[in-house]
């Protein structure tokens, strides 16, 4: 269990996907170019199994904007997609409806 002080600590933003294409030699990771409004931030995420990168550009996704940056493969990624999964793969989280990137989730 953690307190709330420590959950506040965590950065849910929405972001935008300008750009996607697999990275080489991986058939699971995506490596994606996103806007966050003002900034712009390159993730790579393991969703390539279950998504090709032309279903994602334009998309609106939540990452963790405030994790430290993990190198992948040789490429850095700049925080982490958030995404449900059970038995059936995987589902990215997604705003019900269109918002500013950037936008803090609350």
């Amino acid at each position: 269990m953690i307190t709330i002080d420590d959950f506040k600590k965590i950065e849910l933003k929405v972001a935008k996907v300008l750009e996607a294409e697999r990275v080489d030699g991986s058939d699971k990771l995506i490596k994606m170019q996103l806007s966050l409004g003002e900034e712009k931030r390159q993730v790579i995420g393991g969703i390539g199994k279950y998504y090709e990168p032309e279903q994602l550009v334009g998309r609106q996704i939540i990452i963790v904007a405030n994790l430290e940056p993990r190198s992948l493969m040789g490429l850095e990624s700049q925080g982490m997609l958030l995404a449900a999964s059970d038995e059936n793969g995987i589902a990215l989280l997604m705003p019900d409806k269109e918002v500013a990137p950037g936008s803090k989730i609350n």
